[in-house]
C-alpha cells in the first residue's frame, strides 16, 4: 500500500486566487451579464413603465410605411429572376401565403411601434407553418420551429406578434367568425405568457432540456381533439416518419444509364446539364464538391467522420417554400459504400436577414453562420448535418450557404384545413414551443415580469392581430392589383 502524501499547503496567494469570487467581482470578471432574481424581476418592471403593455396592441406602419410592392420588389433583386415570378403566384393565392411570403414588411411595420427592449434569439419568421416535426440525432421526433432564415436578435414581441398575425390570418382564411377569433389569440398570448412565467421558474438546464417529443405528448394532445382532428394528427405524424433520405432519394432520382441521378423537373427541380450545359454543369459541380468538402469544418468531429464516409455524386437546383422563393437552392445527392448507402442533403442560399435593416448587423459576417447558430440556439436538438459554407454561384459571385439534410422526418400541419378547435390547440403548442426557445436565449424571468400575472398583454396582443389582419389583406389585394396591372408578373399554381 503507498504511504499517504504530505498535504500540500497553499501560500496566501494560491489561497486568494482559489477563494470564491463575490458577486460584484463575478460580474466584472464575465462578460456576461449575471443578474439576480430580483434583478431580473426589476428590468421586466421597468420595461412596462417604457414600454407599457398596452402599447403591444400597435400595429405600426403609419402615413411613412412603405409601399408593401415596392419592398416586395427590392428583395427580388438579390434572387434568381425567373423564379421571382413563381414566389409572386405562390404569395397571391390566399392572405396567409402572402403573409408567410411578407417577413420584410412586417419588420417594416415592427420596426415603427415602440418595443420592450427585452431581446431574445428571434425566428424572425415565426408564423404558424414554420413550426412543425423532424427527427433528432438520437432517433426521437420534436415539435419545434424549423425555419430559421431570417434569425436575428431582438424584442421577443416581435416573434409573437409574427405568430398570433399568422394564427388570425389563417382563421379568416378558414371562415372563423370574429369572435372566436378573437378567443384563439387570446388564449394563445396567454399560452406563451404561463409558459414564459413556468420557465421563469426553472433552472437553465431545467429549460435548456424541455422540449415537445411527440412520442411522449401525442397521447395527452390527440384525446383533447376530436375524432376527425385526432385523426388528422396522427396521419400528419405517420406520414413524417416516412419523409427521411430514403424517400427522398425515391421522389426526386431514378437509375439513368446505370447510374443514381436526381430526375429534373422544371422549374421546382432543374439540373446542372438543363442550365449550363455538360461543360458548365462539370465546372460548377466542381465548386460543389468544394462546398460540401469545406462545410464540413463546421460540424462536430464525429459528424465530420460521417459525411466523409460520403461522395457527392450528384446535384439540382431545387424552388423551396413561399418566401424563399428565389433564393438560391441546391439539393445534393452523396453516395456511400454502395448506391444503397445514399444521403440527401440541401444547400440553401442564407441572405442578410431581414430583421437587419430595423436591427443592426448580425454578428455573424457569414449569413450561413448565422441561420445555423440561431437554429442551435432555439431548437431543443439540431440537423446532425446542419453546416454552413460560403462558394461561387453560377455567375461567379461568391454567396453564403446552410446546409442540413433534405427531410428527416419532417412533417407540418395543414392550416388550412384546421378546424377552430384544433386551431387553437395546434396555435397553443406553437406557443409554448416560442416560449420555450426564447427562454434559451433571453432573460425570461424579465419577460414574465414584464407579461406579468394579469390579461392585459393578452388583449393587446388580440388587439394587433386583429388589426394586422386586416392590413395583411389590404396587402394581399396590392399584390393581386400589381399582378392583374402588369407591374408584376407571376406564375400560378407551381
Amino acid at each position: 500500500m503507498a504511504a499517504a502524501q504530505e498535504p500540500q499547503h497553499l501560500d496566501s496567494t494560491a489561497v486568494r486566487v482559489a477563494a470564491p469570487l463575490s458577486p460584484s467581482r463575478r460580474r466584472a470578471a464575465d462578460h456576461v451579464e449575471h443578474l439576480t432574481r430580483d434583478e431580473r424581476k426589476a428590468r421586466g418592471a421597468a420595461a412596462r413603465v417604457l414600454t407599457p403593455r398596452s402599447s403591444l396592441a400597435l400595429a405600426g406602419g403609419g402615413e411613412r410605411r412603405p409601399h408593401p410592392i415596392d419592398l416586395l420588389v427590392s428583395q427580388g433583386t438579390s434572387r434568381v429572376p425567373e423564379l421571382v415570378p413563381l414566389r409572386y403566384g405562390r404569395m397571391a393565392t390566399s392572405a396567409f401565403a402572402f403573409l408567410r411570403g411578407a417577413a420584410l414588411i412586417m419588420a417594416s411595420d415592427l420596426a415603427s411601434t415602440p418595443n420592450s427592449g427585452l431581446t431574445v434569439q428571434l425566428c424572425g419568421d415565426a408564423h404558424m407553418s414554420n413550426f412543425g416535426l423532424y427527427g433528432t440525432p438520437e432517433r426521437r421526433m420534436l415539435f419545434d420551429l424549423n425555419d430559421f432564415d431570417e434569425t436575428l436578435p431582438g424584442p421577443f414581441e416581435w416573434d409573437v406578434k409574427r405568430l398570433l398575425a399568422s394564427i388570425e390570418v389563417a382563421a379568416r382564411g378558414n371562415g372563423i367568425p370574429r369572435k372566436d377569433r378573437r378567443t384563439m389569440i387570446v388564449r394563445t398570448a396567454r399560452a406563451y405568457r404561463e409558459a414564459m412565467r413556468g420557465f421563469a421558474t426553472k433552472t437553465e438546464l431545467e429549460v435548456w432540456y424541455a422540449r415537445v417529443d411527440v412520442d411522449e405528448f401525442m397521447g395527452e394532445y390527440v384525446s383533447q381533439l376530436g375524432k376527425a382532428q385526432a385523426k388528422r394528427t396522427e396521419s400528419t405524424i405517420a406520414k413524417a416518419r416516412t419523409r427521411d433520405h430514403l424517400q427522398s432519394v425515391n421522389k426526386l432520382t431514378a437509375i439513368i444509364d446505370g447510374e443514381r441521378r436526381l430526375v429534373s423537373d422544371p422549374p421546382l427541380v432543374t439540373t446542372l446539364e438543363e442550365m449550363l450545359g455538360a461543360e458548365g454543369a462539370t465546372d460548377f459541380a466542381e465548386r460543389l464538391v468544394e462546398l460540401v468538402h469545406a462545410y464540413r469544418v463546421t460540424l462536430q468531429p464525429d459528424r465530420r467522420h460521417l459525411l466523409e464516409q460520403y461522395e457527392l455524386i450528384d446535384m439540382a437546383r431545387k424552388v423551396v417554400g413561399v418566401g424563399s422563393v428565389g433564393t438560391r437552392a441546391w439539393i445534393l445527392l452523396l453516395r456511400g459504400v454502395d448506391d444503397n448507402d445514399l444521403l440527401m442533403l440541401q444547400a440553401k442560399e442564407a441572405q442578410a436577414s431581414v430583421l437587419e435593416q430595423f436591427l443592426g448587423h448580425s454578428e455573424y459576417t457569414q449569413a450561413g453562420q448565422r441561420v445555423v447558430e440561431g437554429q442551435r440556439l432555439m431548437q431543443a436538438a439540431s440537423d446532425t448535418m446542419l453546416g454552413w459554407q460560403r462558394t461561387r454561384g453560377i455567375d461567379g459571385v461568391e454567396r453564403d450557404f446552410y446546409i442540413r439534410q433534405l427531410r428527416d422526418w419532417k412533417g407540418s400541419a395543414t392550416i388550412e384545413t384546421m378546424v377552430p378547435d384544433g386551431m387553437s390547440r395546434y396555435a397553443e403548442l406553437c406557443a409554448w414551443t416560442l416560449a420555450r426557445a426564447h427562454a434559451r436565449s433571453g432573460d425570461r424571468v424579465a419577460i414574465a415580469a414584464y407579461l406579468g400575472s394579469s390579461k392585459t398583454a393578452d388583449e393587446a396582443f388580440a388587439t394587433f392581430a386583429a388589426e394586422y389582419g386586416d392590413r395583411t389583406e389590404q396587402d394581399h389585394a396590392l399584390l393581386l392589383d400589381a399582378i392583374a396591372t402588369g407591374r408584376l408578373e407571376a406564375i400560378h399554381g407551381v
